[in-house]
């Protein structure tokens, strides 16, 4: 079973985790103080797997959690729920706080289409990619980032999206000192002038929409239609179709082409 823990108050501890975590013969993570402890890590979860397989198989129930929020989100999991699903097991979920559902909701960006990035690769080809992927992301963007590092990840999104892009920068989500601070990117530098401190949640706004082309590249599509040797019926036509536009907008623009 999968438990969500608080990612700040503990208030939100929901009653179900309690009696979840009151109730498992396990508990799968570290730093928890029960009788009976498997400790799974990013460097420990690939081993660990044969371990608690066989505890499910001799009947046990396990819980698993994280250091704060939901299990498997940019945290070790992944690899137990695929295991227990492929030997047979029940794998349920105790739904609760996540930082990533929490920072966008309150991001005001748009949140019917999203994608979740979680941490950036740190340096390289493969953190140069990423950002580049990120350039043409129409959908509104989620990253994770250490308070060490989001200086240089806000330098690098902005340098990669350009300025103007919307951003909102949540930090200690349910914590006594949360902060959401909502503008571009151009601008977020001066916001983190201040020695960063906290997790954070950057919430990146996709890149717009192209909008229709202007009334002066459509004159030239006409013009190339009707220097080509179509009649002005058959250029607004093709010049509607190649262009995405409606017949009755070409037209109007067509009427100033001599």
């Amino acid at each position: 079973m999968l438990v969500a823990t608080p990612i700040g108050n503990l208030g939100d501890l929901s009653p179900r985790a309690v009696e979840a975590l009151s109730g498992a013969d396990v508990i799968a993570h570290s730093g928890i103080k029960t009788p009976r402890l498997v400790v799974v890590n990013d460097h420990t979860e690939a081993a660990r797997v044969r371990d608690v397989i066989g505890l499910l198989d001799a009947g046990s129930r396990i819980a698993v959690i994280t250091d704060a929020g939901t299990p498997g989100i940019s945290d070790p999991g992944v690899r137990l729920v695929a295991a227990a699903a492929a030997a047979g097991h029940r794998v349920e979920v105790v739904p609760g706080p996540s930082a990533l559902i929490a920072a966008l909701v309150v991001s005001g960006l748009p949140t019917g289409r999203f994608c979740f990035e979680g941490f950036l690769p740190r340096k390289g080809a493969a953190r140069t990619a990423r950002l580049e992927a990120l350039r043409t992301e129409a959908r509104t963007t989620v990253v994770y980032e250490a308070p060490h590092r989001v200086r240089r990840t806000v330098a690098d999104l902005c340098g990669a999206l350009g300025p103007l892009r919307r951003v909102a920068i949540v930090r200690e989500l349910t914590k006594l000192h949360e902060e959401t601070w909502r503008g571009s990117l151009g601008d977020a530098a001066a916001h983190l002038a201040a020695e960063p401190r906290g997790e954070y949640v950057l919430v990146i706004d996709g890149v717009p929409p192209p909008g229709p082309p202007a009334d002066d590249v459509v004159e030239a599509a006409l013009r190339t239609e009707l220097d080509a040797g179509a009649d002005k019926k058959a250029a607004i036509a093709a010049v509607a179709g190649r262009l995405g536009l409606p017949k009755r907008h070409v037209y109007q623009i067509a009427l100033g082409v001599r």
